[in-house]
């Protein structure tokens, strides 16, 4: 592992309803101010995150923005963190204060183990696919936004399907009723489209998921396309709406005509790593898999 250049600048990023994850914030800003490192903390709420200055780190005079960002919380937590910091160009390194954590590099007790890493240098860098999406309503409207999991349309109705197309590239391959459809980037692989019935794509791989939801359809099925494939979704329901969802959060309604295109972003996310473990070891760990099945035993 070739040492890394230690970080001057870190905007710890902490759960804003957890009490207990701030005061471990403030201690971890103390042992690396300590060191010499000029540290800012700032709540996990999507407002404070959205702030221009929320990379501001020291001196507010001189502008100067951070060069890594800490995030304390659940995968919630990383999420949101993950696009300032991939807006910014800068390395991402998530402790784990939640149940599953996927995202998380560190879990809790790792701390200290985490804070002299970091000042020694002694962690690698890995970039991952995210997404960009671009909504175009009945009115011409445009919305632009970005994920690092997934992008989904969905039914805002419960008790109605959405009636939708799906075309790849220019060609249209499927048209149906359905719940919705999920379109993931390969860290976004095990989180909402493998609960829809998508395959687990391993990070590295260069490529994106698309996985319909309950579609009312005999041919449905998941697909794995190139990650410069270009994913347009477009609505037909006339009287229910869809909900354009970005990482778990609704950006906008859509309504008969509207479009949804869905394309590799050019920002990738920058996680940092300090463990050599591999993703199936992960996969296994963090999903709690049964990896000996039921016949394990048997004769």
């Amino acid at each position: 592992m070739e040492p890394q250049q230690k970080p001057s600048r870190v905007l710890v990023v902490t759960h804003p309803l957890r009490e207990d994850v701030a005061e471990l914030a403030e201690k971890l800003a103390a042992a690396l101010r300590s060191a010499g490192v000029a540290v800012k903390i700032c709540s996990g709420a999507t407002q404070s995150l959205g702030r221009p200055d929320a990379l501001l780190v020291g001196d507010e005079v001189t502008g100067d923005t951070a060069d890594l960002v800490l995030a304390l919380g659940g995968d919630g937590t990383v999420l949101r963190s993950a696009k300032i910091a991939a807006a910014a160009d800068v390395p991402l390194l998530g402790v784990n204060f939640g149940k599953v954590g996927f995202l998380a590099e560190a879990e809790t007790g790792e701390l200290e183990t985490v804070v002299q890493r970091l000042l020694d240098g002694e962690y690698t860098v890995e970039e991952r696919t995210a997404l960009m999406v671009e909504a175009t309503g009945t009115d011409g409207e445009e919305k632009v936004s970005w994920a690092f999991n997934d992008i989904a349309v969905e039914k805002a109705e419960p008790a109605r399907m959405l009636e939708l197309f799906i075309e790849i590239d220019g060609t249209r391959i499927a048209r149906y009723g359905s719940d919705g459809v999920v379109v993931a980037s390969p860290t976004g692989s095990t989180a909402h489209a493998m609960s829809a019935g998508g395959p687990v794509v391993w990070p590295d791989v260069d490529a994106l998921v698309v996985v319909p939801m309950n579609a009312h359809a005999l041919f449905a099925k998941p697909m794995v396309v190139h990650s410069s494939s270009e994913i347009r979704i477009g609505v037909e329901s006339v009287g229910t709406e869809g909900a354009l969802i970005a990482d778990g959060k609704e950006l906008t309604r859509l309504t008969a005509g509207s479009t949804v295109t869905i394309r590799r972003s050019k920002r990738p996310v920058k996680l940092v790593r300090m463990s050599s473990r591999s993703f199936a070891s992960r996969l296994v760990s963090k999903l709690s898999l049964p990896v000996d099945g039921w016949r394990h035993g048997r004769i």
